[in-house]
């Protein structure tokens, strides 16, 4: 009969425990958007439309210029991640105004 011991070296070294469940820290939580946030701000997009440089970004968007919409959203936003999301989010936005023009004709 073989008895597991702890132990000295290795892989599965030490004192064998069990693992204490902590609560989430609310650090862990920052800067997720709540379901209030995103429909105040759907909303707010709704009435006021889309600030000037994403207009610009969106008439970039249709003549076929990505790699220059990418550039001019990088420079007013600042950060490559943040350009890319935005890009994202507008070319939904004209994939949109375009389905809803063939279905007025």
């Amino acid at each position: 009969m073989s008895v597991t011991q702890e132990m000295a070296i290795g892989l599965s070294k030490g004192h064998k425990v069990t693992k204490n469940p902590q609560k989430p820290r609310p650090s862990r939580r920052k800067g997720r958007q709540s379901k209030r946030v995103k429909f105040a701000r759907d909303i707010i997009q709704e009435v006021c439309g889309f600030a000037p440089y994403e207009r610009r970004a969106m008439e970039l968007i249709k003549i076929g210029k990505d790699k220059k919409t990418m550039r001019f959203i990088k420079k007013r936003i600042g950060s490559h991640s943040r350009a890319k999301r935005k890009r994202d989010i507008l070319n939904m936005a004209v994939q949109q105004q375009r389905k809803a023009q063939a279905q007025q004709k």
